[in-house]
């Protein structure tokens, strides 16, 4: 099993993490745990639907064999004073979006000296909690550097803090969190990534139904289930929507911020 050592500001991490889902009383529970490899390089493909599911499969990976993961992170992160130095205390991945091709590198390189890389193909976190289109990124670096890709679908940690809701400390309490870990997807040198992306896309969504049905909670009516279930969440059309507004409105604010000549 490999087992990381060196690396205190990490394991402080995993301790000040471990220490607020324990105040929490979260009520974890884990299918597919043998999937997670104990040693070698992997792309950890993961469904996007609140801002802690990096935390909470760390917690998990923890909890199974003690290893890193290495997270592709945003530059808007890594600029922050205080959560930058941890980002990268942590070494976890910059991602630059004006200069992508050092991530993709830095990525590859990571998973060919044994690391596990954790992606959320998604993108940015998905306010209709169903799975939305795939960016073919993890795809292709599985294949540049000839690791599996091992999917996770988290359910229940988007109750905790997600997109366009006010956290609740009463809500969060004891909330049922749901991993399920895939079978690893393996990426053949002649594969397509776009199909091998499309592919991914159907397995997750299949892990996130089953965690759904399985959920020891009823959504119907409830903002954290998706409309199909008979939540209030948006619509993932809605969800589009809204997000392109926003996205509109920030490059506008950047526009305006841009001194001209």
């Amino acid at each position: 099993m490999r087992r990381r050592s060196g690396e205190p500001i990490y394991s402080t991490a995993i301790t000040a993490g471990r220490t607020v889902f324990g105040v929490f009383r979260l009520r974890p529970a884990v299918t597919g745990l043998s999937n997670l490899p104990d040693a070698g390089g992997a792309v950890l493909a993961i469904t996007h639907f609140g801002y802690a599911d990096f935390a909470l499969v760390e917690w998990m990976t923890w909890r199974k064999n003690r290893r890193h993961i290495r997270f592709m992170a945003k530059k808007g992160a890594f600029d922050k004073p205080v959560v930058g130095w941890l980002l990268r205390g942590m070494r976890h991945i910059n991602v630059d979006m004006t200069a992508g091709a050092q991530a993709y590198a830095d990525a590859v390189r990571a998973l060919n000296s044994g690391e596990l890389v954790g992606v959320f193909p998604e993108g940015g976190v998905n306010a209709s909690f169903t799975v939305r289109d795939l960016k073919t990124g993890a795809a292709r670096m599985a294949q540049e550097a000839r690791v599996p890709i091992v999917p996770i679908a988290v359910w229940g940690g988007h109750r905790l803090l997600t997109k366009n809701h006010k956290p609740s400390l009463r809500e969060a309490y004891r909330t049922p969190v749901a991993f399920a870990v895939g079978t690893p997807v393996h990426v053949g040198a002649e594969d397509d990534p776009q199909q091998v992306t499309h592919r991914l896309h159907g397995v997750l969504q299949e892990l996130v139904d089953g965690l759904q049905a399985r959920y020891p909670e009823p959504g119907a009516g409830r903002w954290w289930q998706p409309a199909h279930l008979g939540g209030t969440a948006p619509t993932p059309a809605e969800a589009a929507a809204t997000e392109a507004e926003r996205q509109r409105r920030k490059a506008a604010a950047r526009a305006a911020a841009t001194p001209t000549a």
